[in-house]
C-alpha cells in the first residue's frame, strides 16, 4: 500500500482521535501505560458485527511512531496466550536495507519503511479486532470507519510482503537461457542452485572466456 493510499484512506473515513494519530519519529510523545490502558477498556468492539473475512489477509495498522517491533511482540505474545493462531497468523514490520558510503567505507543500514504501521495478517472477526486494536501501542487500523480494508494482492506483491515461489525443473549440468537482464539472450551451463534464496549460479561465456554470474530463477528459461 503506497503512503498516498494510506493517506487517503485516513482522511476519507478512518476514525481517530487526533491525539492518538501516529507521530512523526522527533516529535513522539507516548501516553503512559495507565492511561493507554484506561484508553484500551474504553475501546470496545464497534456496534454490529463485524463483516468475518473469509480468508486471511493482509490488514494495516497504526502504531506510535517508533514503537511498531513493541506493538509487533504485544499481538504475537496476545495471540498465542489467547489461542488465536488461526485468526492472526502473522505481524510483521517491513524494512529495507540501504548502503551508506561513509569514509570509504559501505554500511548496510536497515529502515522502516512505514514508519508508524505494522501490517497483520488475520481473518477479521469480532475478536481477532479486539485483541489487535486493543494491543498497547495500537492507535487504528487503516480503513473506513470500523471496518479495516484489506491489502490488495497487488500491494502485497509491491511491498514484499508475500513472496512468489517458483518451482523450477533445473539441476547442476542443465543448460539455460537467460531471458532478462544484462545477459539475457546468453546461454549458460548451471553450476549451482539455491532453492531458499531462489537463484543459481551459472556460467556465461563472454568474450572468450567464462564468466560466473548469479542469476534469479525468473530471469532464466531451461533449454
Amino acid at each position: 500500500m503506497s503512503q498516498d493510499k494510506i493517506a487517503e484512506l485516513e482522511k476519507d473515513d478512518l476514525v481517530l482521535p487526533e491525539d492518538q494519530a501516529p507521530s512523526d519519529p522527533e516529535e513522539e510523545v507516548l501516553p503512559d501505560q495507565d492511561a493507554e490502558e484506561d484508553e484500551a477498556e474504553n475501546d470496545e468492539v464497534p456496534a454490529g458485527s463485524l463483516r468475518r473475512s473469509k480468508d486471511a489477509k493482509w490488514y494495516v495498522v497504526h502504531t506510535y511512531s517508533g514503537h511498531e517491533n513493541k506493538v509487533k511482540v504485544n499481538i504475537e505474545k496476545l495471540v498465542e496466550n489467547r489461542g488465536m493462531q488461526d485468526l492472526v497468523l502473522s505481524v510483521i514490520v517491513p524494512t529495507e536495507d540501504r548502503v551508506e558510503l561513509k569514509d570509504g567505507q559501505r554500511k548496510i543500514k536497515t529502515r522502516k519503511m512505514f514508519p508508524g504501521y505494522v501490517i497483520v495478517k488475520m481473518i477479521v472477526t469480532n475478536e481477532s479486532w479486539y485483541l489487535v486494536r486493543n494491543t498497547q501501542g495500537v492507535t487504528g487500523f487503516v480503513g473506513h470507519g470500523s471496518e479495516p480494508i484489506p491489502l490488495t494482492d497487488e500491494e502485497v506483491r509491491r511491498m514484499g510482503i508475500e513472496k512468489t515461489i517458483i518451482v523450477l525443473d533445473i539441476d547442476v549440468g542443465d543448460t539455460v537461457r537467460v531471458i532478462s537482464g544484462p545477459f539475457k539472450g546468453f546461454m549458460s551451463v548451471v553450476e549451482e542452485v539455491n532453492v531458499d534464496k531462489q537463484t543459481l549460479r551459472a556460467r556465461v561465456s563472454m568474450f572468450g572466456r567464462d564468466t560466473l554470474v548469479e542469476l534469479e530463477y525468473d530471469q532464466v528459461d531451461k533449454v
